[in-house]
């Protein structure tokens, strides 16, 4: 009801005297008003984004009102809105359940009521209709999230948590128990809860102004004296990573800042050397709002995932670059790994680690073949055996008349490539001594490496999608305690020259994951680069398509 209709009723009701104030209304008239817009449509019907769940909610209840009475609004009403309110608490957007239109509806019943005027069923049934399509968004967002994540990240194949939401809402309504079902739908990790708390903070801070950005400068190493390391040691204590009993007013870089900058280095992902440098600067100077908006995102992300990761699994954060193996809630191994390039990006999965093949050969990929091997073989046809290549026929029949000798490698293309180009076991390997396999569609395992040193850099985006391990023997001896493959055995298959394949006793999940914030086993919050920038692409998912058409598809 726009203000002018609304001010004609009011005319109306003050002239037709006493009798029509504190009228109740029929909930039968409402009913019968709730129908026919969930029937035909009705008004405005693309600003409701649950339709088949609104139809199927009202459908079992016969079309009775689910949150207006005779006399108005129920208290049910009043507690979600709340909730609603709050929904920014959970990197949820308030404005996405219709707030500002529900917040109307009740300064229209509190006038009415100041003025002692009917209420309208038809207003009554809209508020009803758009309340519920409301909370069905809510839940279902808390549930499986704002986005699909199939939209903003290649690859996904996590298996998110369902629910009936009509149901679910009927159940809450019917047992008075609002509030408590609706907080059960939030993610039940320790991470998305840790994140949440972390988010809390992060505003707190935000509401005193945050942090001033640090000026630019020359670097300033320990033991500088430098009037810029006043604002740095200020901008360490905000964040809890200076202690109280720092020299705040001393403009030297004693060792209480150099300890509390590569803290802080260390948790944003940066070489930790105490030293402040642009990169360090400038990450410094990244406001609170971005801080805040970073940790939403992540907190979507976690609203993808199943209820459970498994009681022991393998996860490795793609953004951070690190595997962590945990069991019973407790990280019990971690290593640096090298992932995909951001041309070759490492895809974003769920799937299930079933054998370890060790000594195993490695065969080259067509593109690496097309791209890399071939033009060494046409240039060089012994290439092949000083590198510990061999040519494998794909049929049987090839196999008989297969002669290297006699194949003309000038004329040679990857499309007519006689065979399957492998590299024998050995510690040249790209794969190094050991595979860890959990088969998927992307032909994505961990693997060990002969290149070690790309584990000491910060920024490991190297692969080819597949993810190589710093400590593959530490991961295969926890994957293999309490079978007869004990270390001393892993250690022969290690070193052996012909592959050998051993199941594991039980499937082992493995979550290959990408946030760019969290908090650590140690209860520090993190921060990460958004190496595949993935960050912006769920930002942009989130500003440009409206909330129905973010759903994740059934």
């Amino acid at each position: 009801m726009s203000l002018r209709c609304f001010m004609v009723a009011l005319l109306v009701a003050f002239f037709a005297g006493p009798c029509l104030a504190d009228t109740p209304v029929d909930p039968q008239v409402i009913r019968a008003e709730i129908r026919q817009v969930v029937d035909s449509g009705g008004w405005d019907r693309g600003q409701l984004s649950m339709g088949p769940s609104l139809s199927q909610f009202y459908a079992a209840r016969d079309y009775a009102p689910g949150w207006v009475g005779s006399q108005g609004a129920g208290e049910q009403a009043h507690e979600i809105l709340d909730i609603f309110r709050g929904a920014a608490e959970d990197g949820l957007c308030p404005e996405d359940y219709h707030l500002r239109e529900l917040e109307s509806f009740f300064v229209y019943e509190a006038d009415s009521r100041k003025f002692h005027l009917p209420l309208d069923p038809s207003w009554m049934a809209r508020f009803d209709i758009v309340l519920t399509d409301a909370a069905l968004l809510y839940a279902t967002h808390q549930i499986q999230g704002r986005v699909d994540p199939a939209t903003v990240h290649d690859g996904w194949n996590a298996s998110p948590r369902k629910a009936d939401v009509a149901k679910l809402l009927q159940y809450a309504l019917d047992g008075n128990r609002l509030t408590a079902v609706l907080a059960d739908l939030s993610p039940p990790h320790r991470g998305y809860t840790q994140l949440k708390e972390s988010l809390a903070g992060l505003r707190r801070l935000a509401a005193f102004g945050g942090w001033l950005p640090l000026p630019g400068g020359p670097t300033l190493r320990p033991g500088d004296t430098d009037p810029r390391v006043v604002a740095l040691k200020r901008r360490l204590l905000m964040e809890g990573d200076l202690p109280l009993t720092a020299a705040l007013a001393s403009p030297v870089l004693d060792r209480d800042a150099v300890m509390a900058l590569r803290l802080w280095q260390k948790r944003h992902g940066l070489t930790a050397d105490g030293v402040l440098g642009a990169q360090t600067l400038a990450e410094l100077n990244i406001p609170v709002e971005e801080r805040i908006r970073q940790i939403e995102l992540n907190m979507e992300r976690w609203r993808w995932l199943p209820k459970s990761l498994g009681k022991t699994y393998i996860l490795v954060n793609i953004a951070d670059f690190r595997l962590s193996v945990v069991e019973n809630d407790a990280v019990v191994l971690t290593m640096p790994v090298v992932v995909g390039t951001a041309y070759r990006k490492t895809p974003v999965f769920s799937g299930y680690m079933t054998y370890l093949e060790f000594a195993p050969y490695w065969h080259v990929p067509p593109t690496i073949l097309r791209e890399d091997k071939l033009p060494l073989i046409k240039a060089d046809p012994g290439w092949m055996e000083k590198n510990h290549y061999e040519l494998i026929p794909t049929t049987k029949e090839a196999l008989q008349q297969l002669e290297l000798s006699e194949i003309d490698w000038k004329e040679m293309d990857a499309k007519n490539f006689p065979g399957i180009l492998r590299m024998k076991p050995g510690p040249w390997n790209p794969l190094g001594r050991v595979k860890f396999m959990f088969p998927n569609r992307y032909a994505v395992y961990l693997h060990d490496t002969p290149d070690r040193h790309l584990f000491a850099r910060n920024v490991r985006s190297f692969s080819s999608g597949c993810i190589r391990i710093e400590r593959p023997v530490d991961l295969a001896q926890f994957l293999l305690e309490g079978t007869p493959w004990d270390c001393d055995r892993i250690l022969d298959l290690l070193d052996g020259t012909s592959p050998v394949r051993v199941k594991l006793p039980r499937a082992v999940p493995v979550h290959l994951l990408y946030f760019t914030s969290w908090v650590d086993e140690h209860g520090i919050l993190q921060f990460r680069r958004d190496p595949y920038w993935r960050d912006m692409g769920l930002e942009w998912a989130l500003k440009t398509a409206p909330a129905a058409e973010r759903l994740p598809r059934s």
